[in-house]
């Protein structure tokens, strides 16, 4: 089972092969970075820094159908407390966990 929809992606390419594979390779230029310096923002306690990622993170996760929306949107929550790192820290690890089967699995699917 896939972690990320296909169908989503194919609904922004309108079916276009190449475009999805333009699409998913931009994601994948992306995201990594993104997801490793929003690791970093957390394990820093920089909580302005992790909503930016967070939230810039959103737009490509939703058209991925990527289901880590709640986990995202609890980052986002954290970053406007006062609590520790630890309180976010199940959610930045089922986002991470599920981001490199999705880098994986894009990478497989459109041989990049």
């Amino acid at each position: 089972m896939s972690n990320y929809s296909i169908d989503s992606l194919k609904e922004i390419a309108g079916g276009d092969p190449e475009f999805m594979a333009v699409v998913a390779k931009t994601f994948l230029d992306e995201i990594p970075p993104d997801l490793a310096s929003l690791e970093e923002a957390i394990s820093n306690d920089n909580k302005e820094l992790a909503y930016q990622f967070a939230h810039k993170m959103k737009p490509n996760l939703e058209m991925f159908g990527i289901d880590v929306m709640k986990q995202i949107t609890a980052i986002e929550s954290w970053t406007k407390t006062s609590k520790s790192t630890d309180a976010v820290a199940p959610h930045i690890e089922t986002v991470s966990t599920t981001l490199h089967k999705v880098f994986n699995e894009l990478k497989a699917d459109f041989h990049i």
